[in-house]
């Protein structure tokens, strides 16, 4: 298992546009992937799933990946929350 923090910086917090890249982006991979906010874990390739935590600004969150290509995953969601302007690129 691979595991990654990230703190969210865009002052929208993760609104819907960047939410939908993410699962899209998420769906790409094979592995299983989860998003984890506030002792709270959702399927990171469920829009529902990821909206409904409802992550403002000035939070951090935790994706974990599991499986074959776990780390090419952390790597491409971290690729889309720094271009989608989510995170900084310190993170």
């Amino acid at each position: 298992m691979v595991t990654k923090q990230f703190f969210i910086s865009a002052e929208e917090g993760l609104h819907a546009r960047p939410a939908a890249a993410l699962v899209s982006e998420a769906n790409r991979f094979h592995c299983e992937l989860s998003l984890e906010f506030k002792n709270r874990t959702v399927n990171l390739k469920s829009i529902l799933g990821v909206m409904g935590l409802g992550i403002p600004t000035r939070s951090t969150i935790t994706i974990h990946a599991d499986g074959q290509d776990a780390h090419e995953a952390i790597a491409g969601t971290s690729a889309l929350l720094l271009e989608k302007g989510m995170i900084d690129a310190d993170s």
